[in-house]
């Protein structure tokens, strides 16, 4: 059964040969159902006029869905119901060794440009809304890349890799289109975010303005699916190859969702699992109706999906990521391992499961050399491309990642160089993985199990192992096997000295290659009440910030001035008094 806001139950348009049920002008918004019936029409009156041959660049279709758990998948044996995803994945290949970021804006970074945080000085936290700070603008971007090689490129979702100015935006970096936001979260049918009391503003974008007139309340999942379909129906798929980034604002917090998905779900008793559950749902069934669009519109038999959590739950809204240890902006498993597949009738071996490492930013080669696109060596990246180890089970050429290295992370009060044995300094947060191997120092976050039983109402008295008992405390090394123990149970640290060693002098070498850290202060010219209440801009050329650094200066100079003024007045008063008493005493 289908979702009523995306697929009409009853529908004119019902005639052979006519667009799909869940195209019904009645249910979509006018502009929307114009087109799709236009490109109905253009494509059964122009069909006959193109090669049925196959382009041998394939559509690509990313799906990135946000801070969906490792186990909120049906196939994960979660008992929230993904049929689609189920089925999707069933018949293409699983990605069980698969690893993104622990937050938002350095997974998609490293989507982006293939390259590891150290290397695009992205390693502290997120980009936040007030901060004058994007996606550094000399990385060349995936969307480029595909764009070179022929390609048409369009977003539609969430952005979070900053917009300060305007050449920070998707369409500045590759993307031909762009509909969706630019924070990180959002209401899901108001499209406001505050960020702080009276930091208020809208977020909702058509290319580099703000989309006031395509809001109608919808709900986002909705709406971003809607907006899909739409490019997909406008497009011609035999005159050029499509890239399609859709990168969803669910299931992150806050925890709406339109009522009827949350009947499914009447037996959780915890409310935010309850919720949680219903936005899982929800985005189940519109890809489920993406997946049709790509079949009705011709675009299915030669094309790659990719679908990716950007990175792990979080327990405390509702997502698990059991048995794995940890959440979303932790390094522990739960924080970075994934939900990922990729679907696809050009994959050779379809129905498996691959175990080989694979990361975010493999991605990057990868699909730019499946686009016929080129890597200049210049791009510096760290991802690999993986297509034939994912395709046809070869042999993965990653053997490490680099999880992070935040040198302003340092809150490990019990890391020292002598913890790490005069290589490296465990007060800093890093994480390497090097084989089966997987290193962690300084504080890697959250590092909990959280089984399903603790979405009951019930109060769980025996926790599973804590990190406050009295083992665990004081630590700032960690050392695991993550093939053996892939739930991070027993820290070998002590056990193998030698094998840490080795991956602290790794650590030191990656280390030698970052950049500095790219993490301002807050801008209060941010405020969306500057910018006519929207989320957007606020440095708006290069001309503009050099005349607000021009001002900025002259006013420091002239504060300086003052300070040296009053002081000299000091000093003349203090001469004249002193001078005044003198000359008091001699008479």
């Amino acid at each position: 059964r289908q979702p009523r806001d995306i697929i009409s139950p009853a529908c004119p348009w019902s005639a052979p040969g006519s667009p799909p049920r869940w195209a019904c002008p009645k249910h979509l918004p006018r502009e929307i159902s114009r087109s799709v019936q236009s490109s109905w029409e253009h494509w059964q009156n122009l069909g006959d006029e193109f090669d049925s041959s196959l382009s041998s660049q394939p559509h690509i279709v990313f799906i990135l869905v946000d801070d969906q758990g490792f186990r909120d998948v049906g196939y994960h044996g979660s008992e929230i119901k993904t049929p689609t995803l189920d089925r999707l994945a069933a018949q293409g290949v699983k990605l069980e060794n698969y690893y993104v970021q622990p937050l938002c804006s350095p997974s998609r970074s490293q989507l982006m440009t293939g390259r590891y945080q150290i290397h695009t000085g992205l390693q502290h936290s997120i980009i936040r809304a007030t901060q004058p700070n994007c996606l550094p603008l000399e990385n060349v971007t995936l969307p480029l890349k595909l764009k070179q090689a022929g390609y048409s490129t369009h977003m539609v979702g969430k952005w979070h890799l900053g917009f300060y100015k305007r050449h920070c935006l998707p369409t500045q970096r590759g993307f031909d289109t762009f509909f969706g936001s630019l924070l990180g979260s959002g209401d899901y049918y108001s499209h406001y975010k505050c960020e702080g009391p009276g930091i208020c503003g809208y977020d909702l974008y058509e290319g580099e303005e703000a989309t006031w007139k395509q809001d109608r309340g919808l709900y986002s999942t909705i709406m971003l699916t809607r907006k899909a379909i739409s490019i997909l129906s406008n497009h011609n798929p035999r005159q050029q190859p499509l890239f399609l980034y859709l990168a969803y604002q669910a299931v992150h917090s806050p925890l709406q969702v339109p009522a009827r998905y949350l009947e499914r779900y009447k037996g959780i008793p915890n409310v935010h699992r309850r919720k949680y559950a219903a936005m899982v749902s929800c985005l189940d069934e519109a890809i489920h109706n993406l997946t049709l669009a790509l079949k009705r519109y011709g675009y299915y038999d030669n094309t790659v999906i990719v679908y990716s959590s950007d990175n792990g739950g979080q327990p405390l809204a509702g997502g698990s990521n059991w048995p794995l240890r940890g959440s979303k902006a932790t390094y522990w498993e739960g924080g970075i391992r994934a939900v990922g597949f990729v679907h696809s009738p050009l994959l050779v071996n379809k129905g498996t499961k691959c175990l080989s490492l694979v990361h975010i930013t493999d991605w990057f080669p990868t699909l730019v050399t499946l686009g016929e696109g080129t890597l200049e060596e210049n791009l510096n990246l760290d991802g690999y491309d993986v297509w034939e180890t994912i395709s046809e089970g070869r042999p993965s050429p990653r053997q490490d990642i680099l999880h992070n290295i935040d040198p302003i992370y340092i809150k490990a009060k019990n890391g020292s160089w002598k913890a790490g044995y005069g290589l490296w300094n465990t007060a800093i947060q890093a994480a390497l993985r090097v084989g089966h191997w997987k290193l962690l120092t300084g504080i890697p976050g959250y590092s909990d199990w959280v089984p399903p039983q603790t979405f009951s109402n019930q109060q769980i008295v025996n926790r599973w192992h804590n990190e406050r008992v009295r083992w665990d405390r004081g630590k700032s090394l960690w050392l695991f096997n993550i093939t053996a123990d892939p739930y991070e149970r027993v820290d070998l640290s002590q056990r193998y000295p030698h094998i840490v060693k080795k991956m602290l002098r790794r650590l030191a070498q990656y280390n030698r290659t970052a950049v500095p850290v790219r993490y301002p202060s807050k801008d209060l010219r941010s405020n969306p009440q500057y910018n006519g209440g929207v989320w957007g801009p606020w440095y708006k050329d290069e001309r503009e910030e050099q005349q607000v650094d021009e001002t900025l200066n002259n006013l420091f100079s002239m504060l300086i001035k003052v300070i040296l003024a009053f002081f000299q007045n000091i000093t003349f008063c203090i001469m004249w008094h002193n001078a005044k008493r003198n000359v008091l005493i001699l008479m």
